[in-house]
């Protein structure tokens, strides 16, 4: 096999509960995950016994041409690769590494990423590469592990992993990595605001924590608004019940996102919110012309990279090419 293509989704949260600090120095989640339509793609060649290395392209817009595109309205600017590791810390050459050590496969992997999610946007983009390239190279080696292995090997990795592997939408528990399949119905269409700039996750953990100082902060849970009208697959029930505890702490750090949230809520949007740990902003609309209105409407907003009309939800990480 020459090479193995596979896609895989960016993903936002619905709901962010965040907990205390636990020992091991991650923080307790109870969080609703949701994989839309904008794609990172990873390609796996074979290389050299124990040779691993990674080159990273930017794509703009969706990486392929399979499935919904994300479509960018604003502009069309391919994504920023800086921040991006070239080197062994990059996750998806972890992920390779990993996958080999635990099959004992001595075959080494050249992997070749296709950019489209935003850098440190809050949109999983690092943690989707780690998950297609476990799927690329499972099956480029011939190593056939299950998905309960995959799964496995994908919490080792990164609390959003196992996510990026299933997508759709699903409740994260534990660090995130704990995930179920959520009950819904129908799809939704989000507007994805990209900031220019992006924004630390663990910077944001730690002005969460700032904030907190001295309280006494309880274990997170789902909201049940937010779990009743996905099993209703009523959008305008799903908006007001959008929640990310991360929020205040990343708008703190950014003030302009607050602004940006703001004019999205004047432009009509069903919820807006802080896409995981930011900066990206989601707003959710009634139908495509909704999102579209609402896109036009954010074009007035400087700060963006690019705003970006996206539904969910959608597969997780698969092979497209192989």
């Amino acid at each position: 096999m020459t090479s193995v293509t596979v896609q895989a989704p960016a993903k936002i949260n619905l709901s962010l509960g965040v907990g205390p600090p636990r020992d091991d120095g991650y923080h307790s989640l109870a969080t609703v995950y949701h994989a839309v339509s904008m794609f990172d793609r990873v390609q796996a060649s074979p290389a050299p016994a124990g040779e691993f290395s990674v080159e990273v392209t930017a794509c703009a817009g969706d990486a392929g041409d399979v499935d919904e595109a994300a479509d960018p309205v604003v502009d069309s600017r391919s994504p920023s690769l800086d921040g991006v590791p070239t080197g062994a810390d990059n996750l998806a050459l972890r992920a390779a590494r990993l996958l080999a050590d635990y099959t004992g496969v001595t075959a080494g992997a050249h992997l070749r990423l296709g950019k489209s999610i935003p850098v440190a946007g809050g949109l999983a983009g690092g943690s989707t590469d780690a998950a297609a390239a476990l799927v690329a190279c499972n099956v480029l080696w011939g190593t056939d592990l299950p998905a309960e292995d995959l799964q496995h090997l994908a919490a080792r990795l990164g609390s959003d992993v196992p996510f990026c592997l299933v997508g759709g939408t699903a409740t994260g528990s534990g660090r995130g990595e704990e995930v179920s399949p959520a009950l819904m119905q129908g799809s939704y269409h989000w507007v994805l605001a990209v900031a220019d700039q992006g924004l630390s996750t663990p910077a944001v953990y730690a002005e969460v924590d700032r904030l907190r100082d001295g309280s006494d902060v309880p274990e997170p849970k789902i909201p049940d608004a937010l779990m009743n009208a996905l099993r209703s697959g009523d959008a305008k029930a799903l908006g007001p019940a959008l929640t990310n505890d991360l929020e205040p702490a990343a708008v703190l750090l950014r003030p302009e996102l607050g602004e940006l949230l703001r004019l999205g809520e004047a432009c009509g949007a069903l919820g807006a919110m802080v896409s995981g740990s930011g900066p990206t902003c989601a707003f959710l609309a009634n139908d495509e012309a909704h999102a579209l209105d609402i896109c036009l409407g954010l074009a007035s907003a400087g700060s963006c990279q690019g705003v970006h009309r996206v539904t969910g939800p959608v597969p997780g990480a698969r092979v497209v090419d192989a």
